[in-house]
């Protein structure tokens, strides 16, 4: 067909860390199955199981020209390789994909699917997000195959409002549990707590999250500031353009011993095993794996009432849901789970339990199922 000698698949992205964060299971898939496989970022990565690569001006920014010239750079090579698949991400990356294939549908019978890894627009969000994302993404569902939703508000708007041929819910993209199976000796955690700053005995709260706005740490730092026990710390793990700032605000309230910065760290299964409870103050998410990884380790939550986090947690079940900035609700959560070793067992063992259904097998059997549908 068309002089198609095999079977190509196109992912696109606006950044090669997306692509190596979230995909690579499924290149890994494609390249199994004999396609050609092709990767468009804004980046120059190496990037496994691609067989191309391609660098697109992508910007994360809409208001950027640059988007512009990646349009028509993604085009000229969407009309010379001819994809059976083309399958974007990231909210720029989805919008420039789609504009750029919208005759590739009728030309090569190309199909084209969108993850929405969190639409920009939700339940709460600044009335700015719907003015601007909300028309752009119903327009261009015209021109999406498969429109795949990774949580049920979501999955629900695009059911309703939306015109893509097909809407999927699919919980996230799977989290390898493999990672997790990791069996600590009591000295190695003993040695790990201790390269951190911590004692033995001291009761550990853990967000990994990177630090900005919208992942809301001042909620935590000022809960913390509530809290007299000092053998309750918090490691926050990861970077951010805020990580100056927040630890300007632990050093002026005296938190230094209490809150932990660790950095970005590739330990992160490790640092769940020698944690007693995972936080989580962001305002939206779209499916978040910091909680996912957290339950599969046997720890309780505790998070914010957003999107994506409804979908983890049931209140007094595996954690518990409090409002956005409740900080004297976040204070009493901490305590009591603090104080209550049975319980915190037990919602760590019904956390586990629930967090099967986003393991990376489970995850990859449906895509795949979404896949072979997408393409017959």
């Amino acid at each position: 067909m068309w002089g198609r000698k095999m079977k190509k698949v196109l992912f696109t992205a606006t950044v090669d860390s997306h692509i190596l964060h979230f995909h690579i299971p499924y290149l890994q898939y494609f390249h199994e199955q004999g396609y050609e496989v092709h990767v468009a970022t804004n980046g120059t990565e190496e990037i496994p199981f691609c067989d191309v690569k391609h660098t697109v001006s992508f910007e994360r920014s809409p208001f950027k020209a640059n988007n512009i010239k990646a349009i028509k750079q993604l085009k000229e090579i969407i009309d010379k390789e001819k994809f059976n698949i083309i399958h974007c991400h990231t909210p720029m990356g989805s919008v420039v994909t789609r504009l750029a294939a919208k005759q590739a549908r009728k030309k090569y019978n190309t199909k084209v699917m969108y993850t929405a890894h969190g639409f920009h627009f939700f339940k709460g969000a600044p009335i700015l997000n719907w003015i601007l994302f909300y028309p752009v993404e119903k327009w261009l569902s015209k021109y999406t195959d498969c429109l795949i939703t990774i949580n049920e508000e979501d999955y629900t708007l695009a059911k309703n409002k939306f015109h893509a041929k097909k809407v999927e819910l699919v919980h996230g993209v799977g989290v390898d549990e493999k990672k997790f199976q990791l069996n600590m000796s009591e000295e190695e955690k003993h040695n790990l707590r201790k390269q951190l700053g911590l004692q033995d005995d001291d009761f550990v709260l853990i967000y990994v999250a990177e630090l900005n706005k919208n992942k809301n740490q001042m909620m935590l730092i000022q809960a913390m500031q509530q809290i007299t026990d000092k053998t309750i710390k918090l490691l926050l793990v990861g970077k951010g353009e805020l990580q100056e700032y927040y630890k300007q605000q632990v050093k002026q309230m005296h938190l230094d011993k209490n809150i932990i910065f660790t950095g970005y760290r590739k330990d992160i299964p490790q640092l769940l095993k020698i944690s007693d409870l995972c936080v989580a103050t962001s305002k939206r998410e779209g499916l978040p794996v910091n909680i996912i990884e957290a339950m599969m380790s046997g720890l309780p939550i505790i998070a914010t009432n957003c999107r994506g986090h409804r979908d983890l947690i049931k209140n007094e079940k595996n954690g518990y849901i409090l409002e956005i900035n409740d900080i004297q609700g976040l204070q009493e959560c901490i305590l009591k789970l603090y104080n209550e070793e049975k319980l915190r067992k037990n919602m760590g063992k019904t956390g586990e339990k629930s967090a099967q259904q986003y393991l990376l097998k489970n995850i990859q059997d449906k895509m795949k199922k979404i896949y072979n549908e997408v393409e017959i």
